[in-house]
């Protein structure tokens, strides 16, 4: 088997981790970039991975942890909290958006970046996040999860001046088109200055809220 160039350097470069993108690949593949994490003793995420290929990964790796809601593997130690509050806070529309979520949130914490989530803060019921709303301005960066037609960050974004990250999911009856119509919707969103990441891609916003803060 060739061995993957694995980039680490790019925690030095851009005080991030290289995630390991899970879903695509076999156990094999996986394992083999693991014992390179291993080697270097850098701590490792891989993303997108079932049930059966994280209990499997679990039993070469016991070491290593999968978070089953998100579908993510850590291996390695936790970057210490950078600050004793919580610098991150992510909302989610509703109950099927937290594996999402959760996979920003662990890719924060694996960097040392505090967070809370909040759950079912959708605008279909818009006093759930009117009556959280000074709790969520105490945070520095805000990353919204929402399905269906996405319309959670575009109402947060006119609400409060902290940076936002609209975050599609892939959630919603048949013209939601897997996460399409909310991505959509959050990129013709009126209000100014909102930022949008790819469907499900709760690593990339995790990233994103990391270089809003680290600038």
């Amino acid at each position: 088997m060739n061995q993957s160039n694995i980039d680490f350097q790019r925690r030095r470069r851009l005080g991030v981790i290289e995630a390991i993108w899970g879903e695509h690949k076999t156990i094999e593949q996986i394992s083999e970039i693991l014992k390179q994490y291993q080697y270097e003793s850098e701590t490792a995420l891989v993303t997108r991975l079932s049930k059966e290929k994280g209990e499997k990964l679990l039993v070469e790796f016991p070491s290593a942890e999968f978070h089953e809601i998100s579908g993510c593997l850590t291996m390695g130690v936790f970057k210490e909290f950078t600050s004793s509050e919580e610098e991150v806070i992510i909302l989610t529309g509703g109950t099927s958006d937290i594996a999402v979520a959760s996979e920003a949130e662990i890719a924060l914490n694996l960097h040392g970046i505090k967070t809370k989530l909040l759950i079912d803060i959708g605008v279909a019921g818009l006093h759930r996040l009117l009556n959280r709303l000074e709790e969520i301005k105490s945070a520095k960066v805000v990353i919204a999860c929402a399905g269906m037609e996405g319309a959670l960050p575009t109402v947060l974004a006119g609400l409060i001046p902290q940076p936002i990250i609209g975050l599609p999911v892939s959630v919603g009856y048949g013209v939601s088109g897997g996460g399409k119509t909310a991505l959509e919707g959050m990129l013709a969103s009126c209000a100014p200055g909102l930022l949008v990441v790819n469907i499900d891609n709760g690593y990339g916003a995790a990233m994103a809220a990391m270089r809003i803060l680290l600038a």
